[in-house]
């Protein structure tokens, strides 16, 4: 359990709070008496910093997303920066003893239609994502759609690893689909 410093803002403890145990137990299986104990806020500070578990649920994704896309970015340029650093990069995170998939569509898969800012969380990761694959890949015709069919493979691998004994074949089948998607006739 983590320790929040005495100098965090209550909105900070909350959302950090939130984040672990969202992602970890799921929204769903997450009460907001949960998240106040875990943060040692009291209820009144709660609901001042958010209004509802809805506005906490779409925080926590922001959160998310920008911690994400930071690790995923430094991640494929730390392994070289093309295609090939997709796999690696991947096998990081899949294999951390606290991975439980993708907090995006796990999310969407919790609340669905329920929450259409979910929804639309969700796009803004997977087209971010998208954006980063893409500047992996050579300019050329079909780029784009390169780099959408590499973003399936990876959220193909990413619920593969959450069902097999281990995240390797699910990272040896997206480097033969990285492979073969951006091979170049010569």
């Amino acid at each position: 359990m983590p320790t929040f410093s005495r100098i965090a803002s209550p909105r900070e403890r909350i959302l950090h709070a939130a984040h672990d145990l969202f992602y970890r137990d799921g929204i769903r299986a997450t009460g907001i008496d949960r998240v106040i104990a875990r943060s040692g806020v009291a209820k009144v500070t709660f609901y001042r910093q958010f209004a509802s578990k809805d506005d906490l649920v779409l925080a926590f994704l922001d959160l998310r997303h920008e911690r994400w896309m930071a690790w995923f970015v430094d991640a494929l340029a730390r392994h070289g920066g093309t295609p090939a650093a997709i796999a690696p990069a991947l096998a990081e995170w899949l294999s951390c003893a606290g991975y439980r998939g993708c907090a995006f569509l796990n999310s969407v898969g919790e609340l669905g239609p329920a929450l259409p800012e979910v929804l639309a969380a969700t796009r803004r990761h997977k087209l971010d994502m998208t954006a980063a694959l893409t500047r992996l890949i050579k300019p050329g015709a079909g780029r784009a759609r390169i780099a959408r069919a590499l973003a399936l493979a990876i959220d193909g691998a990413i619920v593969q690893a959450q069902f097999l004994e281990s995240p390797a074949a699910a990272l040896d089948a997206l480097a033969t689909v990285t492979k073969a998607l951006v091979r170049r006739p010569a």
